[in-house]
């Protein structure tokens, strides 16, 4: 019992790994940008620890000024994390028989790539539950890498200036395209991806604001339900 105690968060660490070195150059972006904001060493590892969404934090870092639009900031964290809505519905259903302190902080560390990482474990597991010590093994090793590459990023911010020319800020997408290509479940499954993945695009480009995000999202669900429904 024991041995498989600590091979589930083994596997939970080595999954993580190489998400973990993705998230490294792209929180010294993010770092080294709020740096450039004017946002003191303290508070980038204080907004990443407490939202734990890099999407919302570089939407926050962009609007940061002296002193700080909170409304605007709180609007457009909220608008680009509603896709964690639809996340966490997907998620829930492997939480059963799990205590809601235990389930509140699972979702709690429900970014991205943990949310890929979870379903992919869920999948390959016979029992299709959630297992709560790979889950945390592997949510607390992206979660603290995170907060230290941003801290490290704001603190070498000044000294290494604009580091997105060495293109360190496609780490992130490259680590979430082979999270996706896990998932993948053929083509009619991945026709739901492409038109969320349009109209964000769309929306993107000819609609000011973070509205691509909730726009994508929608538009993907929709095309999911009807899929499912004339499967």
């Amino acid at each position: 019992m024991q041995q498989t105690k600590q091979k589930m968060m083994l596997q939970g660490f080595k999954d993580a790994f190489p998400v973990m070195l993705g998230f490294i150059p792209f929180g010294f972006v993010l770092g080294a940008q709020a740096a450039a904001q004017h946002m003191k060493v303290w508070q980038v590892p204080f907004m990443t620890g407490v939202n734990f969404a890099g999407g919302s934090e570089f939407a926050a870092v962009g609007l940061w000024a002296s002193p700080p639009p909170l409304l605007l900031i709180a609007m457009a964290t909220l608008l680009i994390n509603c896709r964690h809505i639809l996340m966490s519905a997907a998620l829930t259903p492997y939480l059963k028989g799990i205590s809601l302190p235990k389930s509140l902080l699972v979702l709690f560390f429900m970014c991205d790539e943990c949310w890929a990482l979870a379903l992919n474990h869920i999948k390959q597991n016979a029992l299709r539950q959630l297992n709560l010590r790979y889950y945390f093994c592997m949510a607390l090793s992206l979660y603290s890498t995170w907060i230290i590459s941003t801290a490290v990023g704001a603190w070498l911010g000044p000294v290494l200036g604009d580091i997105k020319q060495y293109g360190f800020d496609m780490a992130f997408v490259a680590v979430f395209l082979v999270l996706l290509k896990g998932m993948w479940a053929g083509f009619r499954a991945a026709i739901a991806w492409l038109v969320s993945l349009l109209v964000a695009a769309l929306s993107y480009k000819f609609i000011d604001g973070a509205w691509y995000v909730l726009l994508g999202t929608i538009s993907g669900l929709m095309v999911a339900w009807w899929l499912e429904k004339h499967k």
